[in-house]
Parts: structure tokens; sequence; C-alpha cells
């Protein structure tokens, strides 16, 4: 997300940071190419001219124009104006989701058909269920959409959560009541309500909405909406928010929008925090919506918290370990690269790994220029997989007719078999010689150990 928006303003800030010195036209003219970038980003006019005034009127002071750095001090202006601008004004909407009342608490799940309501909802039940230790219970109000309610009672399978059981010709409100009462009777302490969506705002989808919010008295109230929906995103979160009053707001297949406009707009417009935002397919790909880091990564500073917390959720710890302390003694097999490999994919696509670092938009041209990318990784995996055990714990043994068979049976040519063997011998060399020389530390420049990647040893 926010990718090409992240392009312009790394241009626009580039020009300001190389000066030495800054005139008030310097700054005027750079909010004039923020303004285009953000309404080219989809970001409603209104928030728009908001974000702008408030920048302005800090930028052009003295104190910044005659300051040492005076770009960067419009950098760190824009960055503030961000967070200030996703973040709400009351600090306790940005603590969580408001979980932790008289069990069951219930949380009810609001949004167009097709922005992915069920499927969030059978993430968020696995979130608490696995991060929070809660005791969740699903139910679906969709009773128009052909196999809505089957379609829950599959992704309850998939992530081992328990789904209310459908009776047929029972209503939304009759559902939302029966599963309050059974999250009463059997100790459950979140019960999330998955309500119908339709193609387009109508009344007899509100009035609904709001009968079942009067029945359950719902903790949250999360308009679930599509990030690539643009303009759309911010009439629909106005819509709901004045007929059913929300709680806050779930954006999804945030991965797949570039320009990210629809986030900034329904902060702005409703008031209303952003809570949780969806990265990806899986069932894991859910994550808190993060003001400062959000913006840090519009600004191309990255989202390295998020990258460890990434990390930390998918590397075995005591894998990681083994497969560190192996490096570090110069016994790094090609088995261990392909658990390498692994761990990576299951961190997600490498894009989004690479927009997580600061200045991602660097990285990800050197990784361009090297044609590394995912499917690169993928045909490597391919190549180790077609290696007997033998082989993969002696790279030594594959010789010239090895290599010819390795890449025949992994769809690959031998110049690319030579080449990873080339990346392996010298990773497994650099870490042997940080081994001798004092371990990962004295490789990493005396990294500090809270900023050492997970896993490592110190």
């Amino acid at each position: 997300m926010f990718e090409s928006l992240s392009d312009r303003l790394s241009g626009i800030f580039d020009g300001l940071t190389r000066r030495g010195a800054l005139k008030e036209a310097d700054v005027d003219a750079a909010l004039r190419e923020i303004r285009v970038a953000l309404l080219e980003a989809d970001v409603a006019l209104p928030v728009v001219k908001d974000f702008i005034d408030g920048v302005k009127q800090k930028a052009m002071g003295q104190e910044v124009l005659r300051s040492v750095t005076p770009g960067q001090m419009v950098v760190k202006i824009v960055h503030d104006a961000l967070v200030e601008m996703l973040s709400s004004d009351d600090p306790a909407d940005d603590a969580g989701l408001a979980i932790h009342g008289n069990p069951p608490v219930a949380i009810l799940m609001v949004g167009l058909q097709g922005s992915g309501k069920t499927t969030t909802s059978a993430k968020l039940a696995k979130r608490l269920a696995e991060r929070e230790k809660k005791k969740v219970l699903l139910a679906s109000l969709d009773v128009y959409r052909p196999a809505a309610q089957q379609q829950l009672q599959v992704l309850g399978e998939q992530t081992g959560q328990t789904v209310m059981t459908p009776i047929l010709g029972e209503q939304p409100q009759a559902i939302a009541g029966r599963a309050m009462e059974t999250g009463r009777r059997e100790g459950y302490d979140v019960v999330i309500l998955d309500t119908a969506g339709r193609l387009a705002l109508d009344q007899e989808m509100m009035t609904e909405v709001v009968n079942v919010r009067m029945a359950t008295a719902p903790a949250e109230v999360l308009l679930v909406a599509d990030a690539m929906t643009g303009q759309d995103a911010v009439t629909i979160a106005s819509e709901f928010n004045d007929r059913v009053g929300l709680t806050g707001i779930v954006l999804t297949r945030v991965d797949g929008d570039a320009r990210g406009g629809a986030a900034l707009s329904m902060r702005g417009v409703t008031g209303k925090p952003i809570k949780l935002m969806g990265i990806g397919e899986g069932m894991d790909a859910l994550d808190t919506f993060d003001a400062s880091r959000v913006a840090g990564s519009i600004l191309g500073m990255g989202d390295v918290v998020g990258l460890v917390e990434k990390a930390s959720q998918v590397v075995e710890q005591e894998e990681a370990e083994k497969i560190a302390k192996k490096m570090l003694k110069g016994q790094f097999t090609l088995e261990d690269m392909a658990g390498q490999f692994k761990q990576l994919r299951k961190m997600g696509s490498l894009d989004g790994i690479l927009g997580m670092l600061p200045g991602a938009q660097k990285a990800k041209a050197a990784f361009d220029q090297h044609n590394v990318d995912d499917k690169m990784i993928a045909r490597q995996e391919a190549i180790i997989l077609s290696m007997t055990p033998h082989e993969r714990r002696n790279p030594k043994a594959i010789n010239g007719s090895r290599r010819k068979r390795i890449a025949a049976g992994s769809g690959t040519s031998v110049p690319e078999v030579n080449r990873l063997l080339k990346q392996h011998r010298q990773m497994a060399d650099m870490m042997k010689k940080a081994g001798k020389k004092g371990g990962l530390k004295s490789l990493m420049g005396g990294m500090p150990p809270g900023m050492m990647p997970p896993g490592m040893p110190r």
C-alpha cells in the first residue's frame, strides 16, 4: 500500500533535503507537489486541504527555514502531520479492540458485499484466539447470499474456530440473539457477528444492521472496507458511520492497493480509527494499524518494528538458533538454505518485506536490477529440492553431470544451479569468518542486540 504515493513523496523530499537552505517559495512549491500526489493517490479533497494547511502553517516558520537542516525539518513536519491524520483524537481509540468487557463481548462486522467481511471475521477470530487467548464464537447473519453461512463454516474449520450452526429460515436478528445466548451459556469471551452485505448501500440493509446493533449492544462496530475502492470507500464509510455508528475501520486488500488514499480519507472523513488491515490472503494476514509505522512507510522510512513482529510470528525460534549457530561454525548446508527460503515465504511477498525496510525504494531497485523476486526464490527452492539429501549436505559433491540432472529436475538451467551454489558458498564463507571474529555482531558492525534479527545468538 502507498507505493505510488511513497515514490512521489520520496522524489519531492529528495529535492528539499539536498538544499542547504530553503526559501518560502521552495516549501510552497513542494507542498503543491505533495497536494497533487495526495489527490492522485485517491485522498479526498477536504482531507488534502486540511492536511496541506496544517503542514504549511508549521513549515513556513522561521525556526524551520533558518534551521541547520530545513529539508529534514519539513520531512518531520509532514511525518507528524500524517501520524496526526491517521491517529484518533481519543487515545483510547488507538488502544486496540474493546474486547475486555463482560463476556461475551459482541463485535459487529459491517460493509458492502465483496469487501471481505466473512474472511476478515474468520481472520479476526483466529487472531483473538491465538494472540489474546480468547474463546471466540463466529455467527453468520447473511441469509441472502448463496452459501454465505457455509463459507464462514469452512473458514472456521480452517482456522480452528467455532461457528454457529445455521437454522433454515432463521432471520438475522434472531441469529444474533441466539449467538449471544450461546456465548453466555457456553462461556465464550467474544462473539463475532458477520452481517450481510449488499452490492450498494440501501435502506433495508441499514435498518437490518441497526436492529442487530440495538439487540446485541456490540462493543465494536467495524466497517470492513476494500482499500482498492478508492473514493467510493469514503462515501461508504460516511454513510455507515451516520446510520449505524462505527467504532473503527478494517481495511482489506491493502497489499493490492499502491495508492492508499482510502486509508487517509476514511480516517479523516469519519473521525473513526483504522484498527486493522488485511495484508494478504493467508488467514494470518491481519495486522494492527499503527499510524506512526504507516506514516514511516509512506515517507520511505520503513517499518522495522512491523518486520521484526512479522518475523517473530513465523520464525521457529529453536530452528533459527540452530541454523545461526551452524552458520557461524561454517556448517551451513543447502538444506539450511532451503529452510531459510521457507521462512521467508511465510513472511509474505518479497515486495512486502522490502517495503518495510528503510529506503525501501532503493532496496527494491537494487533487487529489480539483479532480477531478485518471488519467482526467482521459488526457482532456487526448486533447485535445492531437486537435489538428493547427500547433495544438500555436501555441495562439493555436485559435479557437472549432477548439475545437469538437478537443472532438468527443477525446470531450470545449469547456470542457475551454478549461481545458487555460488551464493550458498559465499554465505557459508561470510558467516564462518564472522564466527571466527566474534560472532554475528562483528559481521553487522556492532549492531545493538535489540536490533539484531530474531533468533540470532547475541
